[in-house]
């Protein structure tokens, strides 16, 4: 296994297939929108602690853990909230508070590990200034109740993070981007790693191979 040094004047990411167990490939290189589409279209994302780390560690996991729109799962309670119409969901209206909200929630800032830092939202705000990074928000009333962000690239959402101030508004926020997606033709969203929340609504594993031939279709 090899955890290759990127340099920043080299617009390149190695092999995944040749990476660490854990699914680290590379260290290094920069934050810039060419070198993070380049990396997303191959399944590729950052993630390090910014406090902790002196450089950014890219990651690549071979198992990948995803959810296909057409699947996503919608529990009865789930339905029941909806249904109420407590809260209203948008697309694109407060990219800036929703990746705050991802940042800051539940103390997750302070948190040893934390890794939405400022070097990282400024990239994703940057994605999201040209048209490469979109969030959905949840609101009750006047006020965001939570929501989730991520990088857009053709049919496929790449997930980074979502967070909750209101019970379920994350789960609302990944059910209304779902059925945008079987609006538009979307074909499946990374969520990159299990989680039991995710796994609940419909979360897969698929191989590297069969996830790069569905985010690179047309």
């Amino acid at each position: 296994m090899t955890v290759w040094r990127l340099d920043k004047h080299v617009l390149a990411f190695p092999d995944p297939h040749y990476g660490d167990d854990d699914g680290l490939i590379a260290v290094g290189g920069d934050l810039s929108v060419d070198r993070l589409l380049l990396a997303y279209s191959n399944g590729i994302f950052p993630w390090y602690g910014f406090r902790e780390e002196p450089e950014i560690m890219w990651f690549c996991p071979l198992d990948r853990f995803v959810i296909f729109p057409d699947k996503i799962h919608i529990s009865h309670s789930m339905r029941t909230l909806i249904n109420h119409r407590t809260y209203n969901v948008t697309i694109n209206n407060d990219f800036d508070d929703v990746i705050e909200g991802c940042s800051r929630v539940d103390g997750r800032y302070d948190n040893t590990g934390a890794w939405l830092g400022k070097d990282m939202i400024a990239a994703y705000k940057r994605l999201h200034d040209q048209g490469f990074a979109a969030s959905v928000e949840v609101w009750k009333g006047s006020e965001l109740a939570g929501g989730l962000y991520g990088v857009t690239i053709g049919r496929s959402f790449f997930g980074e993070s979502m967070f909750s101030l209101q019970p379920s508004a994350s789960k609302l926020a990944l059910i209304a981007l779902a059925k945008m997606m079987q609006q538009v033709g979307g074909n499946l969203i990374d969520c990159q790693f299990e989680t039991p929340h995710l796994k609940t609504m419909g979360g897969e594993h698929i191989g590297y191979d069969e996830y790069m031939k569905i985010i690179s279709e047309e």
